[in-house]
Formats: structure tokens, C-alpha cells, sequence
């Protein structure tokens, strides 16, 4: 049988390009190269687009500096993760200049040099901005290529803290008092939106930019005099500011759920991880550089309160349209046991150490076979997406 040409895309220009790396190294070293042909396309912090081997040459070697690493990143996939943390590119010159970017193909010949994109399917192992925002996916939409993940929809709704607590709303899921602030609000009136928050919630609280993941801009805020300086890096990331209101006390933190979800329009729920961050909360830092945090799978979860998270699990991947996978995240109420859904990832981390995967191992479904299933949900939502028809002619 002919091998189904996958493109992992990876890098791009969001704050998130580092994690990218590291998941799209460890997808290039886990995927079966016996049912799928791998075409690597990285994406620069700058915007442009490299294929094949410029794209392969930092996933692949070692500059040495291997004394700084992404904690996140599994050291056998990605041996030349290091640079990363220092802020460095994830191609390599040389650079291609304008001229070189064509069209995705699917059904043309073989590519005869590195100016064309053949491909059946896209794995966007894109994190964050212009990666995990409904904006590759829209091109990909374009261009009638499959791809792995959420769609333009569920993607960008995703994203959007704001529009994504709408809709969680909607679909009655139990979420923290929280307000929205308008950068422009915070910058011409910012008594007016501090009185805002401080009616509606009580400290501490979450400061977090309503489009952005991996906890880049978000500040846990414990008194007013912490305020501003919080909700002015938030503004830095975005122009939507969404203030949280805290779950739990100094003495009894918020317990930290996730669960994986994996489908398209009958998606199946994973068994419930619990984080315990060496920090405060689970921020960057303690995500990526710090060791120290623990995850804890299966979370210490009664029967009635796994079937429960997993259930709102679902409900909040349908709330969002989303498809083919996501990470849904929930705080919990140390002293009363009640659930909060925090948050939907449409492309979590994704290295073989990252929690999504390791979630779906500990519910049976290896890391391999997890990438095969995803491509192959990808195939089916693409065929299903061929059944619209566009016009009556």
C-alpha cells in the first residue's frame, strides 16, 4: 500500500514556538514511518516557511549546549532542545525569500524540488497564536488539505477565553466568577475597569490574555496593590484581558484536573491527571524550566467524581465544535469537592512526556497509535466536510 504523505508543521510565531519544537520532535520520532511517509515543515518566529531538510536540521542535531533544556522536551527526541530556552529560531538558514512560497498540492506529481508541499494530511503541531486560533486551519481549509485537530471554529473559539467561557456557559458548565477587560478599556479608564473587578471579584486573582496558552502573560494576583502590573502584561499579549476569580485558600489550593479527548463527533474521554505545580500555579516556568511538579495519573478521584469530570470533559470539547483531539482542564474546590472547567486546549502539548498523551497511555491507547488515530480522525472529518455541497450547481 502507498504511504499516506503526513506534514508535521511546527514552530510559528506565537510565544509557544519552543513547545512546538519539542512536541513536533517527539511526533517525528514516535510516528509509524511504516503506514506514513513524514514531510517536517517548520514555520520561523518571523513567519517563514521551511521544508524537508533546512526544516530537519535543528529537530536532528545537537549544538552542544545541552547544559539548558525545555524541561518538557524528551531528551532522546530532541537532542537539540537547548537552544530553545535561549529564546533561538527553530529553522536554520538559509532562509527561503518570497518568491519561494507556493501552494499546498495534494494531487500533484512528486515534488522535483523543495519550492512545492505534497501532502495528504497536516499535523499542525502548532501551540498557541497563529497556530491553535482557527488562522492555520482557515488555510488549510483553503487550500482542501485534512489535517489533524479542531477546525476554524472550534479552534479559534478555543483560543478566545472570553468567547470559549460563552459558550461553556451556554452549554451549563460550572465555571469561576470572571470579567473581561478591553485593552483600551484598561489603558483610557483604568479605575473604572479596576472598580469593575473589584466589585464582581474578590482577591486573589487570575490575570490571564484572553489568546494565548502554556500560562504565557498570566499572573496569579493576590492584593490590589499586585493589579496593575498584572493586567498590564496581559495587555502586552493581547487585547482581551480575562481577571479570574481564585478557587481555594493559602492553606488549600485549587486542585488542578486535566482530562484528554479524543474524537470528532463522538469523542471519548480520557482517565482524569492531576497536577501538582512546584510553584503556585502551573505557569511557564513550572510547565517548561522547573522541575519539581508532579503529575499524578490517575488523579485521587472518587468513581462519581471521575465519571463527573469526564462527562463535562466531553461537554465542553461538543461547547466549542471541536474534533479530533483537546485537553480540557478544570479547578477543584479542595474543601467541597466542586468542579470548575477551567479551560479547553485544541493543541496541547503534545512530546511523549507532555500530559495529553500520557493520559491516553494510561487509558490504553499508546503514543504511537494515539498519532495514528488522530490522522485517521482527521481523514474522516475531511471526508465528512466533502459531503457539503457549496453551491446548487
Amino acid at each position: 500500500m502507498k504511504k499516506l504523505r503526513v506534514g508535521i508543521l511546527f514552530g510559528g510565531r506565537s510565544g509557544e514556538h519552543e513547545v512546538s519544537l519539542l512536541s513536533a520532535a517527539s511526533v517525528l520520532n514516535a510516528i509509524d514511518k511504516k503506514k506514513f511517509e513524514v514531510v517536517p515543515i517548520g514555520i520561523t518566529k518571523s513567519g517563514q516557511w521551511v521544508t524537508a531538510s533546512h526544516a530537519e536540521k535543528l529537530l536532528a542535531k545537537s549544538d552542544g549546549a545541552d547544559e539548558k533544556h525545555l524541561r518538557a522536551g524528551d531528551p532522546g527526541a530532541t537532542p537539540g532542545a537547548a537552544v530553545l530556552a535561549s529564546g533561538a529560531g527553530v529553522i536554520v538558514p538559509p532562509m527561503p525569500d518570497a518568491s519561494s512560497m507556493v501552494p499546498f498540492a495534494m494531487d500533484a506529481a512528486p515534488a522535483t524540488n523543495s519550492q512545492s508541499i505534497n501532502v495528504d494530511v497536516i499535523f499542525p503541531v502548532l501551540h498557541g497564536t497563529f497556530g491553535e486560533d482557527g488562522t492555520i486551519q482557515g488555510l488549510l481549509e483553503l487550500a482542501d488539505i485534512a489535517y489533524v485537530g479542531a477546525g476554524v471554529l472550534g479552534s479559534a473559539a478555543g483560543m478566545d477565553k472570553d468567547i470559549m467561557k460563552r459558550l461553556f456557559a451556554a452549554s451549563g458548565l460550572p465555571m469561576v466568577k470572571h470579567v473581561t477587560v478591553l485593552r483600551s478599556e484598561w489603558e483610557q479608564e483604568p479605575k473604572e475597569s479596576r472598580k469593575q473587578i473589584e466589585s464582581k471579584l474578590k482577591y486573589p486573582v487570575f490575570v490571564k490574555p484572553a489568546n494565548l496558552g502554556s500560562s504565557v502573560g498570566i499572573s496569579k494576583v493576590h492584593d490590589a496593590g499586585e493589579l496593575d502590573a498584572a493586567m498590564n502584561l496581559a495587555a502586552s499579549f493581547d487585547r482581551k484581558i480575562v481577571v479570574e476569580q481564585g478557587v481555594g485558600s493559602a492553606k488549600q489550593k485549587a486542585r488542578e484536573i486535566e482530562v484528554s479527548v479524543l474524537g470528532n463527533d463522538d469523542p471519548k474521554a480520557s482517565v482524569p491527571g492531576e497536577i501538582v505545580p512546584i510553584a503556585e500555579f502551573y505557569d511557564y516556568a513550572a510547565k517548561y524550566l522547573d522541575e519539581g511538579s508532579k503529575l499524578l495519573i490517575p488523579a485521587k478521584l472518587s468513581k462519581s467524581q471521575t465519571k463527573e469530570v469526564q462527562q463535562m470533559a466531553v461537554a465542553a470539547f461538543k461547547a466549542v465544535d471541536c474534533s479530533g483531539l483537546a485537553r480540557v482542564d478544570f479547578l477543584m474546590d479542595a474543601k467541597s469537592g466542586k468542579l470548575f472547567v477551567n479551560e479547553i486546549n485544541t493543541m496541547p502539548g503534545f512530546t511523549a512526556i507532555s500530559m495529553y498523551p500520557k493520559l491516553w497511555a494510561a487509558s490504553g491507547v499508546e503514543y504511537t497509535e494515539l498519532i495514528t488515530r488522530l490522522i485517521e480522525l482527521a481523514l474522516e472529518r475531511h471526508g465528512e466536510k466533502k459531503r457539503n455541497k457549496y453551491s446548487f450547481t
